[in-house]
């Protein structure tokens, strides 16, 4: 606002000048007898005046009139899906803003080129990009987003015992989901996925979780999950893409997964979220074989929950998990491995039946737990 103030300061002395000096210069033409030109002197005044009047009508104006949009908005209701923002956003970034959150983006979308076996930066991972899991980078509907990440944290999660920020969960996905290394949370990756994260959130009221984040919640089924028809499943309906030893597909370029591994060493270990059976069911239903969407699944719930059984049944990379859940009756009935706090086998927190734990965990009074193995 300081500029416009000294160019209608400095306009109101101009026009103050022009107004003595054509005053002065009538006088004097009338004296001398020469004509004096008004209609020009009227003109240059009337210019200097609608300066004046412009400035004061742009002070006038609401601050925010003249400024470009927010980089996104919130493109959700109360009854309709959290969007992921149309990239064409950027461009209301200033530059080094863009240029980051678009790095941030390119390391969701293709993490192995940068952080993979063979990667141009540094080689961290299994060779799974966070695609393969947060779907279209991370902006799918029920395809594990990220719509509630930068809302919602930091905050406190049972499976460590305490706060934490959207940097450790990051590097959680890169320990666990990508069987791999941390980041550095001050180096130039770490520090573009936050940023990416940061714009995927704006507009969403802090510790606000839209509709359509995360992974779809599936009904428990009455019954274990079922292994042998979840392999009759996979045989028929994921076998096409992700083969039948379950490696997946590698692209043309050999660096990242057109298709991505489902289990062996190159898949998520034993702590990722997806080895839980619900968060597995609910991703496959909402979202698999290509082109199912959770308005138009193309597998039932029993077949999300059987396939999920049957792929994780399969070996994949372990984990030390014994700085998990420090707190054993914080854990979810479906972590599939003990101790508990109940007397369910761990085998039945593993495929089910589920809801016998729940009934059981709803029903323990606060304080006391069975922690025996």
């Amino acid at each position: 606002m300081t500029a416009p103030l000294i160019v209608l300061f400095a306009a109101l002395v101009v026009f103050i000048y022009l107004v003595v000096v054509d005053q002065a210069a009538q006088v004097l033409s009338e004296r001398a007898g020469i004509p004096f030109n008004a209609k020009r002197s009227r003109l240059t005044r009337g210019l200097v005046l609608a300066l004046i009047g412009g400035l004061v009508l742009l002070m006038a104006l609401p601050k925010d009139l003249f400024e470009p949009p927010p980089p996104t908005v919130a493109s959700y209701t109360a009854d309709s899906l959290w969007l992921g923002p149309d990239t064409l956003q950027l461009a209301f970034l200033d530059e080094e803003e863009e240029a980051q959150v678009r790095y941030g983006r390119e390391l969701v979308h293709n993490t192995a080129y940068y952080l993979g076996p063979n990667g141009t930066v540094g080689a961290l991972t299994n060779g799974m990009d966070c695609e393969n899991c947060h779907l279209d980078a991370g902006t799918k509907p029920w395809g594990n987003n990220y719509g509630a990440v930068w809302s919602t944290y930091p905050k406190f999660r049972e499976r460590s015992g305490a706060v934490e920020t959207v940097a450790k969960r990051v590097n959680d996905c890169f320990e666990r989901s990508l069987n791999g290394q941390a980041l550095d949370t001050n180096g130039r990756e770490m520090q573009a996925i936050l940023a990416y994260m940061e714009w995927l959130g704006s507009g969403i009221t802090p510790k606000q979780k839209p509709k359509g984040s995360g992974i779809v919640e599936l009904a428990y089924l009455d019954r274990a999950a079922d292994t042998t028809n979840g392999a009759a499943i996979y045989t028929a309906k994921c076998m096409s893409c992700h083969q039948a030893d379950g490696q997946g597909v590698l692209t043309a370029s050999g660096t990242t997964y057109q298709y991505p591994p489902l289990w062996g060493e190159h898949s998520y270990n034993i702590g990722a979220g997806l080895y839980r059976l619900s968060r597995f069911a609910g991703y496959v239903k909402a979202n698999m074989p290509q082109g199912a969407t959770w308005e138009n699944p193309l597998l039932s719930d029993e077949e999300a929950w059987d396939v999920a059984a049957y792929v994780n049944s399969r070996q994949r990379p372990d984990r030390d998990l014994s700085k998990d859940w420090p707190k054993v009756a914080g854990k979810p009935v479906d972590h599939p491995f003990g101790p508990y706090a109940d007397a369910f086998p761990e085998s039945q927190h593993k495929f089910g039946p589920f809801g016998p734990i729940v009934e059981a965990k709803s029903s323990t009074p606060p304080g006391l737990t069975d922690t025996k193995k």
